[in-house]
């Protein structure tokens, strides 16, 4: 009778024959049902014979590759892990030449590791990685720091296991056999940043990592169950009856849930921790996210640094072209440290989890200061330059690799896979609003299916994690194509592929790519029948559902759904789709939660009959069991047209040009203040304003009737859940000032970032503007002066030329969304009609300034038009803008005392100048000239 542990255990006798069958019938059960690997337990000890310890003899062997053999002839893609608790070079005789085990777990390490952060010295963890043989190239040790058993100190010296055991058992119900049972948060006494230590040493090290169930969350652990089923306690999935593990009666479970206070299960389990983004295991699936995206932490070869600091462990991990310093404090206390990076010369080590470079590594010793317990995982990469950039070039050309079904990438387990090219794709694109943030991650979250059939079309929520911000959700719409299709995308739109993709499978595999729905004739028609039927789309965490308002009856959309659609345009915030003359569905790019100005605006206006806005017929909400609905496109009614106000006006201003050359200098106005402006608006414009701009000004005056009738009818709003108006106070006197301040600080900021990189022709502007923070705070400061008695309504947001269109006889105002860099809520805010004013005001000025350039410009204009026919149009225009706005407005939204009018235009003035100098400054410098001439003859003028 033959057994190795318990009398009741006894082996198998796999000297015969008919027992090898068996087992290999028993394997292939298993493996038909689906599972990927199996561990064999105990391995070392499978034959026994006389005479001998009936340990690594090689009958085993013969029988692992008999097995192996009959795994790798039956069935792909799966894997034997072999259980040897032994030293190194004993555990690696179980991967044969690559024809035994694919896998075996490393044993000694784990101590060894524990050992290490005890003592504050990388000995123990270097030693044991010295005595590790290489292995085959198809075989992978797995590593672990914790697992069902007890931490094991077989593989430890006798002076190593006292220290272990007087190190980590504070109780002596802790020892069990040769190991401590115990968990691994109890093992380092509940302290985070020595569990995300010792868990960022499991990922840095080669292999495959594994970890054990619960100890992703910090589960605890009872010690006083008896043998080690204090470390088997059922897992804590939530804070229900019997922590979510089963429904049966408490006393009928297997084990009992862990009841220590500092652990108790109501307060550690999964269902919590999803949803804290700072909790342990959304650390760790970041952490686990980020190692997957290099093949040098699993498949690297090490090369260790040895500072003088023993307190510092650190290796280079190179994989191809990939090299990651790893670099991990053992200590409790701050760590400095001096590292020979030999041979990595002008490198820059870039922290990979937020991307933030480090200075440049040069011939000496690079020098690093460490917090306790704390790790780096640092990518020496190469100075930017066109080598490094055509290397990125040919990564992303590299196809993903998926099994099955190009769906897994979307809605499978190998969302990874797409994870890694979505970065790249987002930031060519005109709507991703942050491409020059560093981007940590871009992952699906959401996948919604829009069409069916072969090749059906995906709505997928993207969730992007950046280095310095909060995390944005993005709406991609993704669609599959091979062959001739594929061709045909990629030459109709190479911008919107997203990836190349090999789907490998039983037959074979298809190369295909993956592209943005957006240009896919079958998801434009489908998502027109999802908002005409009232469909629900069904997701994985939540639901699309479409809406219809009183105006979709009679939009005639019915044709829509049998003709195809184009893409429009791509613009800062979305994609448009228009169905022929018939309908324009507008999607969104950059979603959030809650009421969306863009449809609650337009809606309000529909049903108020508003003519100079188009009808809003539906849109497409995402709605989760949890939280505000999202916004994803809106459905408006065609507005036939003949281009955009900014079109209309340049080709205005083209004209205006031609008949003042050569003309002598108008008198210039006084000054562009807000003052001045206000006074020109109140009385008749001059003979010589009414001939030159005759033939724009009546098109000034009707956008300003427009846009005063517009504001009315949102001032009407009383009783609206979002749009109700608020009057102004104290307090919102003094939050707008502290919003005025941030925003002055901000843009003064970047303007002296920004100087050296400027033209030499702008300098002296950026200097006057630069070095008027205080003058610019004190202007600001005049909205504290006084209660202001004026109203906040639902304001466009983001008024311009380019956001109202040109019908031929009249305008019709377009985009409710706001500005879209700003967050959602802060586009929701309420604000002074004069906001969207002052906004118009600025495009009339962006336009002379475009068309009519002039020696204030820093470069020399097409043209040679004067500044002061310049400033003339500008003048005026606003003037006859202004004048036509007031007459229309309803008098209780402005102030009635004229000074607190000069004080909220002023404002709003400089307010937009400050923004539009910001954002040119970040993302057009070459347009920067506009906004900071602009600001500066705003300064001189006061």
């Amino acid at each position: 009778y033959w057994h190795r542990f318990y009398a009741h255990q006894p082996d198998l006798n796999y000297r015969n024959p008919a027992v090898v069958r068996a087992i290999a019938r028993v394997l292939a059960f298993w493996l038909r049902l689906g599972v990927d690997g199996l561990r064999l337990d105990a391995v070392p000890y499978l034959v026994e014979a006389e005479g001998t310890m009936s340990e690594n003899l090689a009958q085993t062997h013969a029988v692992l590759k008999r097995l192996r053999r009959h795994v790798d002839e039956g069935f792909a893609d799966r894997m034997l892990l072999a259980e040897a608790n032994q030293w190194p070079e004993d555990a690696a005789a179980y991967f044969g030449d690559g024809d035994e085990c694919h896998m075996a777990f490393h044993f000694p390490l784990m101590p060894r590791l524990f050992m290490g952060i005890r003592q504050e010295d990388r000995f123990p963890i270097l030693d044991v990685l010295a005595q590790t043989p290489s292995i085959p190239d198809s075989c992978q040790w797995a590593l672990f720091l914790r697992n069902h058993d007890e931490l094991t100190l077989e593989m430890v010296t006798e002076e190593e296991r006292l220290f272990m055991y007087r190190a980590y058992t504070d109780d002596p119900e802790a020892r069990i056999n040769l190991g401590i049972r115990r968990r691994l948060a109890p093992l380092l006494g509940g302290d985070r940043r020595k569990i995300e230590r010792m868990n960022a040493l499991l990922l840095s090290l080669p292999g495959t990592p594994v970890i054990y169930y619960g100890d992703e969350i910090g589960m605890g652990d009872n010690i006083f169950l008896g043998d080690r089923n204090g470390i088997r306690t059922p897992m804590q999935w939530s804070g229900d009856r019997n922590s979510g593990f089963s429904t049966a009666d408490p006393q009928r479970l297997h084990l009992p849930l862990v009841v220590d206070y500092e652990y108790h299960h109501q307060t550690i389990h999964v269902e919590a921790q999803q949803r804290n983004p700072s909790s342990l295991l959304s650390w760790m699936k970041r952490l686990i996210a980020l190692r997957k995206r290099y093949r040098a932490f699993g498949r690297g070869t090490l090369e260790f640094r040895h500072p003088a600091n023993r307190s510092v462990l650190a290796f280079i991990s190179r994989w191809d072209q990939e090299a990651i310093l790893v670099v991990a404090n053992l200590s409790k206390f701050h760590q400095h440290v001096e590292l020979d990076l030999a041979g990595f010369d002008r490198t820059v080590p870039v922290e990979l989890m937020g991307h933030a470079p480090f200075p440049p590594v040069g011939r000496g010793p690079y020098p690093l200061t460490l917090a306790p317990h704390a790790f780096l995982w640092l990518g020496l990469e190469a100075p930017p330059g066109p080598e490094s950039a055509s290397r990125a070039r040919a990564r992303t050309a590299v196809p993903i690799v998926v099994r099955d079904s190009w769906e897994n990438l979307v809605i499978g387990q190998e969302r990874g896979g797409l994870a890694e090219a979505l970065p790249d794709y987002l930031r060519r694109r005109p709507w991703f609003t942050e491409r020059r943030r560093r981007v940590l991650s871009a992952s699906v979250v959401e996948s919604i299916r829009v069409t069916d059939g072969a090749t059906p079309c995906f709505i997928t929520l993207v969730r992007v994690e950046y280095a310095e911000r909060e995390p944005d959700l993005y709406v991609l719409p993704v669609a599959w194509a091979t062959g001739a299709r594929a061709a045909e995308v990629e030459r109709a739109h190479a911008a919107l592929v997203i990836a190349r993709a090999t789907v490998t499978g039983p037959d074979g595999s298809t190369d295909g790519i993956l592209y943005d729905a957006i240009a896919e004739p079958r998801c434009a028609q489908a998502l027109l029948r999802a908002v005409g039927g009232r469909r629900h789309l069904k997701g994985a965490s939540g639901d699309v559902v479409a809406l219809r308002t009183p105006a979709f009856r009679s939009a005639k959309t019915s044709r829509a759904t049998t003709i195809g659609s184009n893409v429009v345009t791509e613009e800062l915030s979305n994609s448009t789709l228009v169905y022929d003359d018939i309908a324009v569905l507008k999607l969104f790019r950059k979603v959030d939660e809650g009421a969306h100005p863009d449809f609650t605006i337009g809606d309000y206006l529909t049903r108020r009959r508003f003519r100079h806005a188009p009808a809003v017929l539906g849109a497409l909400e995402y709605r989760r069991r949890r939280g505000e609905p999202i916004v994803l496109a809106t459905l408006q009614r065609f507005v036939p047209n003949d281009g955009d106000g900014w079109q209309y006006t340049l080709r205005m201003l083209d004209r205006y040009r031609r008949e003042v050359t050569g003309e002598p200098d108008p008198m210039p106005p006084a000054s562009l203040s807000a003052a001045a402006l206000l006074a020109a608006s109140q009385s008749p414009l001059p003979p010589l304003a009414e001939e030159r701009l005759g033939s724009y000004l009546p098109a000034a005056r009707l956008l300003g009737q427009r846009t005063g009738e517009l504001h009315r009818v949102l001032g009407a709003a009383r009783g609206h859940p979002q749009l109700a108006p608020d009057r102004f106070s104290l307090l919102y006197q003094r939050s707008a000032y502290q919003s005025l301040r941030g925003l002055t600080c901000s843009v003064i900021d970047a303007v002296r970032t920004h100087l050296p990189q400027l033209p030499a022709t702008l300098h002296q502007q950026a200097e006057r503007v630069a070095a008027a923070e205080g003058e610019l705070l004190t202007r600001f400061r005049s909205i504290l002066d006084r209660r202001l008695t004026a109203v906040r309504i639902a304001c466009h947001g983001n008024y311009h030329l380019h956001q109202v269109l040109w019908t031929g006889d009249d305008f019709t105002i377009i985009d409710f969304e706001g500005e879209p860099p700003r967050p959602l809520f802060e586009r929701r805010l309420k604000r002074s009609p004069l906001v969207d004013v002052a906004s118009m005001v600025r495009s009339f000025h962006y336009a002379a300034r475009v068309a009519l350039r002039d020696e204030s410009d820093g470069s020399r204009g097409a043209s040679g038009s004067s500044r002061g026919w310049s400033l003339f149009w500008r003048h005026w225009v606003s003037a006859a803008f202004l004048q036509a706005y007031f007459s229309t407005v309803s008098q209780g939204l402005l102030p009635a005392d004229q000074e607190d009018l000069r004080v909220l235009l002023d404002v709003s003035l400089l307010e937009r100048t400050l923004y539009e100098l910001g954002h040119e400054l970040t993302h057009r410098p070459e347009w920067a000239h506009i906004p900071l001439g602009d600001l500066r003859d705003l300064l001189d003028a006061s």
